[in-house]
């Protein structure tokens, strides 16, 4: 019988060279692909990695989906006065969508990345469904950005870091003299370059950028802003008003072009409405359900005890300790302890 074909999505990168070569281990049959997003300022060296796995590598080009699902998404969420977290949705329509499907016509069962998380599969009685856990690294998990893949996404996935640390990585490539022809950690925003966000939407906006009134919790203005897409919620540098003590963005009102500032004390929310919900644990059944969760609202968001409630298609969560700049855009996802229970997006 013939081993499974695995697709294994190369960067050039040590985790998925390292992820490739345990693939290989394993004995699955395993195909590399490089994805373009059409925004790269140079390609890696795939010859290289070719020669050291001994494997093909085939080169797919997912521009148009990329700037279509990604790259618009992004500028239209500033637009709306919103901090978007562009991996969430990366990784839902383009790595574990777009290129899952061309994957699996070129005749792979599965694909692989370089992710630190992990795959487990419910009993037939608990409902049979794929979910993710954390990886194994703590530091280095990754499952905050694979949270809005549903189970059908996550089947056809294989994680071959899931227990393994960045160290241990490091180690196995030392051992077995494989060198990635990339040493640059992945960048939240890739197609950005030199992380100039400000710089990259105004070229993008629908209208030009206006400056407009910067106001305090009571209502008075006290500044000026230069366009509302240079902030997001709990940003301090940038505001420039004196005040007598320092200011965050409290609020980005698009409707009337308004920056609106408080003082730290302030800051903080007690809930957040959620939107393009993905739940992957046992379903809702009924009018204002309420679960008990832990929420990370950012990456580096340290998961909050909180309550998720749902109401008709309408999903709330409660925490239960107020917390700092709760940002629209970003991702909320949903924990039990290790497992992600799903994901949405903070309105």
């Amino acid at each position: 019988m013939s081993p499974p074909v695995v697709a294994i999505a190369l960067s050039g990168g040590i985790d998925s060279l390292i992820a490739a070569f345990l693939l290989k281990q394993r004995g699955y049959d395993v195909i590399g692909v490089h994805f373009t997003t059409g925004y790269e300022t140079s390609c890696p060296d795939l010859i290289s990695i070719k020669d050291q796995l001994k494997i093909p590598i085939r080169m797919i080009d997912l521009s148009k989906p990329f700037k279509t699902h990604v790259v618009d998404y992004f500028v239209s969420a500033y637009e709306q006065g919103r901090t978007p977290n562009p991996c969430l949705i990366c990784n839902q329509k383009i790595k574990f969508g777009a290129l899952l499907s061309v994957a699996i016509k070129m005749g792979a069962q599965y694909l692989s990345t370089g992710h630190y998380a992990a795959v487990e599969q419910e009993t037939l009685e608990q409902g049979g469904r794929y979910y993710l856990v954390k990886g194994r690294d703590d530091f280095k998990d990754q499952s905050y950005f694979l949270s809005m893949l549903t189970s059908d996404q996550i089947s056809r996935l294989i994680f071959p870091l899931s227990d393994l640390t960045k160290d241990e990585v490091r180690q196995i490539a030392r051992e077995n003299h494989l060198t990635p022809v990339s040493t640059k950690e992945s960048q939240d925003v890739c197609f950005i370059p030199q992380n100039k966000t400000a710089e990259f939407i105004e070229t993008r906006l629908s209208d030009t950028p206006k400056k407009g009134p910067i106001r305090d919790m009571k209502g008075q203005i006290i500044g000026e802003h230069q366009g509302l897409h240079r902030f997001t919620i709990g940003q301090r540098r940038g505001i420039n008003c004196p005040g007598p003590e320092p200011y965050y963005v409290k609020q980005i009102d698009t409707s009337s072009n308004t920056l609106v500032v408080c003082t730290k004390s302030e800051i903080k929310e007690t809930s957040a409405a959620i939107a393009l919900f993905n739940w992957n644990d046992t379903p809702f059944d009924h009018q204002g359900q309420k679960i008990r969760v832990e929420t990370k609202i950012r990456y580096n968001h340290k998961a909050s005890p909180s309550t998720l409630v749902w109401n008709d298609s309408s999903v709330k969560v409660l925490f239960d300790e107020p917390q700092f700049a709760v940002t629209p855009g970003q991702g909320a996802v949903f924990y039990r302890k290790n497992r992600v229970l799903g994901a949405g997006i903070i309105l």
